[in-house]
């Protein structure tokens, strides 16, 4: 084995018992539920809340339709996003194509932006500049009442699938740390809507008392802004994972300890990962092998490095190592910076 670095392994696969080759398992892929629950949630508010709209001649309750329908629409493209990306690999896409999940889910927060937020903003000042008269409210309560028990059912839905994640950690640094916005969109989705309904219902019942319209107008323009405000952190969130977001700081620590603990390894650079899907990782090493190794000796022990992580983190399913001998140059580590 020369001295100079050299990639051992691209995209190995591990030894079973007998020295068969093997691939590796691919991710058993979950249903969908949290989008099926949250597009038939959604519809049917939809709905209610237009013929509730046409009654009560509400700004708000308008608003929230045109809300209820666009999250609809984002749903649907959240579904043809997670299909897309579950194609298999091919010439053209070596790799796959599980970032096609991420660029729907952009696309999805920029309409929640700019369908969802605007339109509701521009509906309220137009409101406010041409009052309309007022309808019987009773058809407002009875639709908010139950948008927000659907809304909320499909909150809890996505919430308990977030909190199933790694344990020892909260709920607010789960969501942040997601890899997979078919969950952590309806969360923020479902949430906005949730305060839509609050807003709505509050405009509603303070133009009853106050005898004017305004209110409503103004629960509309709010309306707006919290869509906005969700919109923008859904697209910093999944803006980071199609730039190619690393995996959890935890889980390259322990990559590189699994892979210092092989035989015959006298160091082992960072890592670099990169999320292509939610359930797979790409991961690059840099290892030192002890230059008494001999070559098979080396391809034996990538092999069984290789094993040992698909083991412990089945979505690392691309494993790219480069070896070293320790006679070989010592180049500097590079330090990552703190994203």
């Amino acid at each position: 084995m020369d001295n100079h670095s050299a990639p051992a392994s691209a995209d190995r696969v591990g030894r079973g018992r007998g020295g068969s080759a093997q691939p590796a398992a691919r991710p058993k892929k979950e249903r969908p539920i949290t989008v099926i629950g949250a597009i038939i949630a959604n519809l049917v508010i939809a709905v209610a809340k237009f013929v509730a709209a046409g009654f009560s001649g509400s700004s708000a309750m308008l608003t929230e339709g045109i809300h209820s329908l666009v999250d609809t629409g984002n749903e649907v493209l959240l579904l043809i996003g997670l299909s897309r990306s579950q194609k298999r690999a091919d010439r053209t896409h070596p790799l796959g194509y599980g970032m096609e999940l991420y660029f729907w889910s952009l696309i999805v927060a920029v309409l929640l932006f700019g369908f969802g937020g605007g339109f509701s903003i521009y509906e309220g000042v137009h409101r406010l500049e041409h009052p309309t008269e007022r309808g019987p409210a009773i058809w407002n309560y009875a639709v908010l009442g139950v948008s927000f028990l659907a809304e909320g059912t499909s909150w809890f839905i996505a919430v308990r699938a977030i909190s199933r994640g790694e344990r020892g950690r909260t709920f607010w640094k789960k969501l942040h740390h997601s890899k997979d916005p078919s969950k952590f969109m309806v969360v923020g989705e479902d949430t906005a809507a949730l305060l839509g309904i609050l807003v709505a219902l509050a405009g509603v019942a303070l133009g009853e008392w106050l005898n004017a319209s305004w209110p409503d107008s103004v629960a509309s323009i709010i309306i707006g802004a919290i869509l906005c405000t969700v919109a923008v952190c859904l697209i910093y969130e999944t803006k980071d994972l199609l730039i190619g977001e690393g995996a959890d700081p935890g889980v390259v620590k322990h990559i590189r300890e699994l892979a210092a603990r092989q035989p015959g390894v006298r160091d082992v650079r960072q890592p670099a990962t990169v999320h292509l899907a939610p359930d797979e990782v790409i991961v690059i090493l840099n290892v030192r092998f002890d230059p008494q190794l001999r070559a098979e000796q080396v391809a034996a022990t990538i092999d069984e490095m290789e094993h040992t992580i698909k083991s412990e983190y089945p979505e690392m399913r691309h494993i790219l190592i480069e070896a070293q001998t320790i006679a070989g140059p010592i180049e500097a580590e590079e330090e990552f910076a703190q994203g």
